[in-house]
């Protein structure tokens, strides 16, 4: 990545997203993608800024943290002859593993930001070595 600082290129992932309670149900694939990304000048920052990909919108109780997974993960970084192309997918079960295999479900530490406490979630591709980390934010509501 360090030949690339400064680069432009394009970002797109798909997230399988289960959230499911009595009275809510949700399962559904969210396809952010980010058109117009550049490469740091610094290894440790991120390609693309922390975004809003899906929000609750009934209030209830007792359910446990929505279920995600990262299930591919595609672009490109670069232009010329420096471009490099990004496509990366889970392994399934009685297929061949992919070229470059993503590893959804690698638990991080929870912590606190300016949005409050969060639990994390990495997918990481094994080959091109980039992370996406998921946050989820449970917030308090009053029925």
């Amino acid at each position: 990545m360090s030949r690339l600082k400064g680069a432009g290129g394009e970002l797109s992932f798909t997230i399988r997203l289960s959230a499911n309670s009595k009275e809510s149900k949700f399962f559904g694939m969210l396809r952010p993608s980010f058109p117009n990304i550049v490469v740091p000048d610094r290894p440790g920052k991120p390609l693309v800024q922390q975004t809003k990909l899906w929000e609750e919108d009934v209030c209830h109780q007792r359910r446990g943290l929505p279920k995600v997974t990262v299930t591919q993960l595609s672009g490109r970084l670069g232009e010329g002859e420096s471009r490099i192309e990004i496509s990366a997918i889970n392994r399934h079960i009685g297929v061949l593993v992919p070229p470059d295999e993503l590893t959804p479900g690698i638990k991080l530490d929870q912590g606190s930001d300016s949005f409050g406490l969060f639990y994390a979630f990495r997918a990481q591709t094994r080959n091109s070595r980039l992370n996406v980390d998921l946050k989820i934010y449970p917030i308090d509501c009053f029925l």
